[in-house]
Protein backbone atom coordinates (compact mmCIF):
# COMPACT_ATOMS: atom_id res chain seq x y z
CA UNK A 1 0.00 0.00 0.00
CA UNK A 2 1.03 3.46 -1.03
CA UNK A 3 1.06 6.16 1.71
CA UNK A 4 2.43 8.54 3.34
CA UNK A 5 4.09 6.65 6.24
CA UNK A 6 5.38 4.52 3.62
CA UNK A 7 7.13 7.78 1.38
CA UNK A 8 8.31 8.93 4.95
CA UNK A 9 10.23 5.81 5.55
CA UNK A 10 11.92 5.83 2.23
CA UNK A 11 13.23 8.97 2.45
CA UNK A 12 16.29 8.96 4.07
CA UNK A 13 17.73 7.00 1.04
CA UNK A 14 16.21 9.38 -1.05
CA UNK A 15 17.68 12.08 0.03
CA UNK A 16 21.20 10.43 0.61
CA UNK A 17 21.00 9.28 -3.34
CA UNK A 18 19.98 12.76 -3.80
CA UNK A 19 23.09 14.24 -2.61
CA UNK A 20 25.19 11.56 -3.98
CA UNK A 21 23.96 12.53 -7.74
CA UNK A 22 23.65 16.76 -7.17
CA UNK A 23 26.29 17.52 -4.57
CA UNK A 24 24.46 20.25 -3.26
CA UNK A 25 21.95 19.73 0.11
CA UNK A 26 19.20 22.03 -1.13
CA UNK A 27 19.11 20.90 -4.52
CA UNK A 28 18.81 17.21 -3.09
CA UNK A 29 15.96 18.31 -0.63
CA UNK A 30 14.25 19.86 -3.79
CA UNK A 31 14.31 16.70 -5.50
CA UNK A 32 13.81 14.13 -2.60
CA UNK A 33 10.65 16.59 -1.87
CA UNK A 34 9.41 16.81 -5.55
CA UNK A 35 9.87 13.20 -6.15
CA UNK A 36 7.55 12.32 -2.71
CA UNK A 37 4.92 14.84 -3.79
CA UNK A 38 4.70 13.04 -7.21
CA UNK A 39 4.67 9.73 -5.80
CA UNK A 40 1.59 10.62 -3.40
CA UNK A 41 0.04 12.59 -6.22
CA UNK A 42 0.09 9.94 -8.22
CA UNK A 43 -0.32 6.85 -5.84
CA UNK A 44 -3.26 5.78 -8.05
CA UNK A 45 -0.98 4.94 -10.71
CA UNK A 46 1.24 2.49 -8.59
CA UNK A 47 0.08 -0.91 -9.71
CA UNK A 48 2.31 -3.33 -7.28
CA UNK A 49 4.27 -4.20 -10.84
CA UNK A 50 7.60 -3.00 -8.92
CA UNK A 51 8.69 -2.16 -5.25
CA UNK A 52 7.36 0.98 -3.98
CA UNK A 53 11.08 1.82 -3.10
CA UNK A 54 11.99 1.30 -7.10
CA UNK A 55 9.21 2.87 -7.82
CA UNK A 56 9.78 6.38 -6.19
CA UNK A 57 13.57 5.96 -6.76
CA UNK A 58 12.76 6.31 -10.34
CA UNK A 59 10.57 9.20 -9.97
CA UNK A 60 13.37 10.31 -7.87
CA UNK A 61 16.06 9.71 -10.58
CA UNK A 62 14.45 11.68 -12.91
CA UNK A 63 13.82 14.87 -11.03
CA UNK A 64 17.30 14.69 -10.59
CA UNK A 65 17.89 14.47 -14.71
CA UNK A 66 15.62 17.51 -14.94
CA UNK A 67 17.64 19.28 -11.79
CA UNK A 68 20.71 18.68 -13.67
CA UNK A 69 19.57 19.53 -16.77
CA UNK A 70 18.07 22.84 -15.19
CA UNK A 71 21.60 23.83 -13.62
CA UNK A 72 23.41 22.76 -16.77
CA UNK A 73 21.68 25.88 -18.71
CA UNK A 74 23.17 28.34 -15.94
CA UNK A 75 26.57 26.76 -14.50
CA UNK A 76 29.96 25.55 -16.39
CA UNK A 77 32.03 23.13 -14.49
CA UNK A 78 34.86 22.92 -17.36
CA UNK A 79 37.60 24.20 -14.93
CA UNK A 80 39.72 21.69 -13.82
CA UNK A 81 40.99 22.21 -10.31
CA UNK A 82 43.50 21.25 -8.15
CA UNK A 83 42.40 17.84 -7.04
CA UNK A 84 41.67 16.61 -10.64
CA UNK A 85 46.11 18.00 -11.32
CA UNK A 86 47.03 15.73 -8.42
CA UNK A 87 44.86 12.85 -9.58
CA UNK A 88 47.22 12.82 -12.91
CA UNK A 89 50.22 12.15 -10.70
CA UNK A 90 48.63 9.21 -8.25
CA UNK A 91 47.63 7.51 -11.81
CA UNK A 92 50.63 7.93 -13.40
CA UNK A 93 52.59 5.90 -10.47
CA UNK A 94 50.37 2.95 -11.16
CA UNK A 95 51.88 2.40 -14.46
CA UNK A 96 55.55 1.60 -16.05
CA UNK A 97 56.59 3.65 -19.02
CA UNK A 98 55.65 0.61 -21.19
CA UNK A 99 51.66 0.94 -19.69
CA UNK A 100 51.42 -2.33 -17.92
CA UNK A 101 49.99 -1.83 -14.21
CA UNK A 102 53.08 -1.75 -11.56
CA UNK A 103 53.01 -4.77 -9.62
CA UNK A 104 51.16 -3.18 -6.82
CA UNK A 105 48.19 -1.86 -8.54
CA UNK A 106 47.46 -4.72 -10.49
CA UNK A 107 43.61 -5.05 -9.92
CA UNK A 108 43.16 -7.93 -7.25
CA UNK A 109 40.06 -10.30 -7.83
CA UNK A 110 36.73 -8.67 -5.97
CA UNK A 111 35.46 -12.03 -5.62
CA UNK A 112 31.55 -12.20 -6.17
CA UNK A 113 31.02 -8.48 -7.13
CA UNK A 114 27.50 -8.99 -7.74
CA UNK A 115 26.82 -10.43 -3.85
CA UNK A 116 28.65 -7.48 -2.74
CA UNK A 117 26.09 -5.07 -4.84
CA UNK A 118 23.03 -6.29 -2.57
CA UNK A 119 25.12 -5.70 0.94
CA UNK A 120 24.04 -2.06 2.09
CA UNK A 121 27.06 -1.63 3.61
CA UNK A 122 28.92 -2.04 -0.12
CA UNK A 123 26.89 0.90 -0.67
CA UNK A 124 28.18 2.85 2.26
CA UNK A 125 32.03 2.28 1.50
CA UNK A 126 30.58 3.55 -2.32
CA UNK A 127 29.44 6.44 -1.14
CA UNK A 128 32.62 7.29 0.74
CA UNK A 129 34.74 6.58 -2.01
CA UNK A 130 32.75 8.78 -4.30
CA UNK A 131 32.83 11.87 -2.06
CA UNK A 132 36.41 11.25 -1.95
CA UNK A 133 36.73 11.78 -6.12
CA UNK A 134 36.85 15.89 -7.17
CA UNK A 135 33.58 17.35 -7.36
CA UNK A 136 33.43 17.90 -11.11
CA UNK A 137 34.68 14.14 -11.57
CA UNK A 138 32.12 12.70 -9.54
CA UNK A 139 29.65 14.38 -11.42
CA UNK A 140 30.53 13.32 -14.57
CA UNK A 141 30.69 9.77 -13.14
CA UNK A 142 27.33 9.90 -11.86
CA UNK A 143 25.65 11.70 -14.44
CA UNK A 144 27.05 8.81 -17.48
CA UNK A 145 26.95 5.68 -15.01
CA UNK A 146 23.65 6.09 -12.57
CA UNK A 147 21.45 8.47 -14.56
CA UNK A 148 22.19 6.94 -17.94
CA UNK A 149 23.48 10.15 -19.65
CA UNK A 150 24.58 10.11 -23.09
CA UNK A 151 28.09 11.11 -23.04
CA UNK A 152 27.65 13.68 -25.89
CA UNK A 153 25.15 15.17 -23.20
CA UNK A 154 27.29 15.37 -19.83
CA UNK A 155 29.71 17.50 -22.42
CA UNK A 156 26.92 19.48 -23.96
CA UNK A 157 25.42 20.09 -20.08
CA UNK A 158 28.69 20.40 -18.13
CA UNK A 159 30.32 22.60 -21.62
CA UNK A 160 33.34 19.97 -21.46
CA UNK A 161 34.68 18.66 -24.61
CA UNK A 162 34.36 14.65 -25.48
CA UNK A 163 38.03 13.92 -24.62
CA UNK A 164 37.89 15.85 -21.35
CA UNK A 165 34.82 13.67 -20.21
CA UNK A 166 36.45 10.34 -21.07
CA UNK A 167 39.47 11.38 -19.33
CA UNK A 168 36.94 11.83 -16.16
CA UNK A 169 35.05 9.32 -16.21
CA UNK A 170 38.73 7.21 -16.56
CA UNK A 171 40.01 8.82 -13.52
CA UNK A 172 36.80 8.32 -11.57
CA UNK A 173 36.72 4.60 -12.37
CA UNK A 174 40.41 4.16 -11.55
CA UNK A 175 39.83 5.98 -8.67
CA UNK A 176 37.12 4.28 -7.68
CA UNK A 177 38.04 0.91 -8.27
CA UNK A 178 41.03 1.76 -6.10
CA UNK A 179 38.85 3.23 -3.10
CA UNK A 180 36.51 0.06 -3.26
CA UNK A 181 39.68 -2.36 -3.44
CA UNK A 182 41.25 -0.66 -0.38
CA UNK A 183 37.93 -0.35 1.79
CA UNK A 184 36.23 -2.96 0.41
CA UNK A 185 37.01 -6.06 -1.41
CA UNK A 186 40.29 -6.47 0.44
CA UNK A 187 39.44 -5.85 4.01
CA UNK A 188 35.50 -5.82 3.78
CA UNK A 189 34.69 -3.23 6.08
CA UNK A 190 36.81 -0.20 6.14
CA UNK A 191 36.21 2.99 4.01
CA UNK A 192 39.06 4.94 1.87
Amino acid sequence: MLDANTLAALRPDLLRFARLQLRDAAAAEDAVQEALLAALGNAGQFDGRAQVKTWVFGILKHKIVDTIRQQARSTNVSALGPQEASMDQTFDALFRDNGHWTPAARPRDWGDPQAALRQQRFWDVFDACLNHLPENTARVFMMREFLEFETREVCQTLGITVSNCNVMLHRARNALRLCLQRGWFVTGASTC
